[in-house]
Formats: structure tokens, C-alpha cells, sequence
């Protein structure tokens, strides 16, 4: 009998896992703080902005995070995750306290696209160290949790950034804070991560024969960047997983960007009651990352790896676009939330087989291949500022215009699920230059 046989794992991958949910806390919260921090009276004395002004600062970080999607992960490939995330981490780091040290707006334009390129590489080699540390039926899960760490800190983003400006009374040693934390959590995640689990010293032999022993796998070279593109233009399921995360946060965006105005302007909610209806609204998501990540390793352990993924994600889409229809037919704002509470949690119930997806079907290319899923993502995401008041102009009245934003949504929700049909994980999407010394029983 072997000695991993006899010995008891040890659980270093819950470490990594953890030390990846404070990441995705950190990357949050430094992403949306500064939404809360114009609204200060401090700020505004400081920085005079117009509120186009505003809007383009806030927006421009989504231009940049979507645009560096692809290099970033290709970078965490060729160089490995640990270095690479630390990297990003102390990178948007300091920036987020650089912010909090300029004063017009050309420099906070400048902040925020650094802010979004330096954030692009967190989840893409996130998901690229999940699949090295994670044995197929637990990436689900373990998806979720980083996941849940960044809905955390979107969640509390707003709260802990207002009472921080109204503790310190003033914005700029918010920025300062935000950005100190970050550096913390950098050299904790150095400290606590290795690229896979052969490097590192804590774990055991047991744990390495739980995990599956995943490939030692030669770094992308420079010169196999445009083959891997070509791969990813050639790979059906990459385009549905693209597809399906473009139509998926259309539908998930209209809840944090236009819920707390319709609330005010429909249902005639006060700001402060409409804000704690979203926030009830994304804490059902959180619970959603939770039965995720659950349910999609189930379905792979019930049904195998193919169907394990389509199925919670044809759920997922399906169940949110019917929680749409639904708020066509509620007439209070509790009514809303509640469908709208049920349309976070189907869509975030979603998102663990999404990335565990990616991870089954990225190779040595995981990074720049969940880059490539999620810049489309946030393109889908970034459609929605637009599309919600161009379809509210096409109403006749406001009930009616929003009548077919409720529609876009649901309609973009069930394409979702129809396009989840299609994904094929068992199928990787870049082959060449196999592993070194590849157990032949690791198919991912």
C-alpha cells in the first residue's frame, strides 16, 4: 500500500482557495469604491466634474478590463499564476491609492484604465489555478467561492466606502486604505500560492493523489499566440461559452445599473429603501454562487462531464429569463425585488459551471481562454447602460418602455440557455505542445 494511501490529505487547496476569495473581496471592492466616493461632498468640492465627466470616469475602467482580458491571461499562462496575479494585485493596488492622490480629470481617466487593465488577469488565472488545484467534480464548487468572495465585495463596497468617507471625513484616505489592504492581500497570496500542487511544500502526497496530480505543461511561448487566437476564433464551445456570458450579463447588469433607478422612477422607492432592496437583490446571488457550485458538481458526478455543465446552466438561464417575464407582472416594488431577487440568484447559480467550463476545456491556455469568454462578458455588460434607455425611448409610455426591458432580459437569458445546449467540455481547446510526463488518466 502506498503512503498516500495511509496518510491523511493535507488541505492546502481550502488555503488557496480562501487566500483567492480575499483576492476577488479586494478586486471588488477597489472596483466600485470610487462610484461611492463622487458622491462625496469632499470629492466634489475638490474634483469638479459634470456628470458626463463622472460617468466616463466610472465607465472607462469596463473599456480597459475588457480589452486586457486576453493579454492578461496569456500572461499568467507563459508565466505562471502565482507570479502573475501577485503581479495584478499590487499593480491595481496601487493605482487605487494613486487615484487618491489626483485631482483632474484626465488623471482619474488615466487611473481607471489602469485600474481595469491590472484588474482583466484576476479571474482568467484564477480559473487557471482552480484547474491545477482542483480535481474535475470540485471546480464547480471552488469557482464559486472566489466568485462569492467578489459579490462579498461588491456587496459591501457601497457601505464600507461611505462610512470610511464619513469616518475619515474625507475621500482621498479611502483610496489610501483600499489600496494598503490590496498590497496586504498581494504578499498573503504570495505567501500561501504555488502554480500546482507539486510545488508546494505543505502538501502531502495524499492531497496530490486526491487532486489527480494535474500535468507539469511547458509555458505558452510568445510565438503561439496567434495559433491560440486562430484555436479560439475555430472552437464552437468557446464561442457559445463567449456567447452565453455576453447574453447572460445583459440580463445580470439591468441589477446594478438601472434596478435602483427604475425602483425610484417606477415604483416611487426613497434612495435609501431602493439601495437596501439591491443589496437584498445581489445577497441572493451570493447564495446562488453557494448552490452553484454544489449543483454542477453534482450534475458531473450524476450525468459525466458533457452534460454536468449544460444542464445547471440551461437552468440557470431559464429560471432567470422566467423571473423577468414575472416582473412584468408584479405591480409593487417588493414584487420587483422579489422576481428580480430570483433572477440574481438563477444567474449567479450559473457562474461556477461557467468557469469550471472554461477550466475543463482550457489546457495550458486556461487564462487567455477564460479572458477570451469573459471580455465578451463584459462587452454583454456594457451594452446594457445603453440598451435600457434606448428601449425606454421606444415606449410610447414609461410602463410600456420598460415593459421591453423586462423582454430584452428574459429574451437574452433564454438564448443563454438554448446556447448552453451546444458547450461540449470534454473537447480541450488548444492542443499543442502536450504536457511533460502527463498522466494519461487527466483529461483536462
Amino acid at each position: 500500500m502506498s503512503d498516500a494511501a495511509t496518510m491523511t490529505p493535507t488541505r492546502v487547496r481550502g488555503r488557496i482557495i480562501a487566500v483567492s476569495m480575499a483576492m476577488a473581496f479586494i478586486l471588488y471592492l477597489d472596483r466600485i469604491c470610487l462610484a461611492e466616493i463622487v458622491k462625496a461632498v469632499s470629492f466634489q468640492e475638490e474634483v469638479a466634474l459634470s456628470k458626463e465627466q463622472i460617468g466616463r470616469v466610472l465607465g472607462v475602467f469596463f473599456f480597459s478590463y475588457a480589452l486586457f482580458q486576453v493579454p492578461a491571461g496569456w500572461a499568467s499562462d507563459r508565466f505562471g499564476a502565482r507570479s502573475m496575479l501577485t503581479t495584478y494585485i499590487v499593480l491595481w493596488s496601487l493605482f487605487t491609492a494613486l487615484t487618491g492622490m489626483v485631482s483632474s480629470y484626465p488623471a482619474l481617466m488615466a487611473m481607471r484604465l489602469l485600474c481595469g487593465a491590472a484588474e482583466a488577469g484576476a479571474y482568467p488565472t484564477s480559473g487557471a489555478l482552480i484547474r491545477r488545484w482542483m480535481p474535475v467534480a470540485e471546480r464547480a464548487r471552488a469557482s464559486s467561492m472566489v466568485t462569492l468572495g467578489g459579490r462579498i465585495g461588491g456587496t459591501l463596497a457601497p457601505f464600507l466606502t461611505a462610512w470610511m468617507v464619513v469616518s475619515l471625513g474625507h475621500w482621498r484616505p479611502v483610496l489610501w486604505i483600499d489600496g494598503a489592504v490590496g498590497l496586504l492581500v498581494a504578499a498573503v497570496y504570495w505567501h500561501v500560492v504555488r502554480d500546482r500542487p507539486s510545488d508546494h511544500p505543505q502538501c502531502n502526497a495524499a492531497e496530490r493523489a486526491h487532486i489527480g496530480s494535474p500535468p507539469i505543461e511547458s509555458p505558452l511561448p510568445t510565438r503561439e499566440i496567434g495559433p491560440v487566437l486562430w484555436a479560439f476564433c475555430k472552437s464552437r464551445s468557446l464561442w457559445l461559452n463567449a456567447s452565453m456570458q455576453f447574453l447572460i450579463n445583459i440580463g445580470w447588469a439591468f441589477l446594478i445599473t438601472w434596478l435602483p433607478t427604475y425602483l425610484k422612477e417606477a415604483k416611487h422607492v426613497e434612495p435609501i429603501a431602493g439601495g437596501r432592496m439591491v443589496t437584498l437583490v445581489l445577497a441572493c446571488g451570493m447564495l446562488g454562487q453557494i448552490a452553484g457550485g454544489l449543483l454542477s458538481d453534482a450534475t458531473v458526478r450524476r450525468f459525466g462531464l458533457t452534460w454536468g455543465r449544460r444542464l445547471p446552466l440551461c437552468l440557470s438561464g431559464t429560471l432567470a429569463g422566467s423571473a423577468y417575464i414575472g416582473c412584468l407582472f408584479a405591480d409593487t416594488a417588493w414584487g420587483v425585488v422579489g422576481f428580480c431577487a430570483l433572477v440574481s440568484f438563477s444567474v449567479d447559480m450559473g457562474t461556477p459551471a461557467v468557469w469550471a467550463f472554461i477550466q475543463d476545456i482550457g489546457g495550458r491556455v486556461t487564462a487567455a481562454a477564460a479572458g477570451w469568454a469573459n471580455m465578451w462578458g463584459n462587452f454583454g455588460a456594457s451594452l446594457t447602460a445603453t440598451m435600457v434607455p434606448t428601449l425606454l425611448a421606444y415606449g410610447t409610455t414609461s410602463d410600456e418602455g420598460q415593459r421591453y426591458v423586462f423582454i430584452a432580459c428574459a429574451s437574452s437569458l433564454f438564448l443563454a440557455a438554448i446556447a448552453a445546449l451546444g458547450l461540449d467540455a470534454s473537447k480541450t481547446v488548444w492542443n499543442a505542445a502536450p504536457a511533460v510526463n502527463a498522466p494519461t488518466s487527466d483529461r483536462s
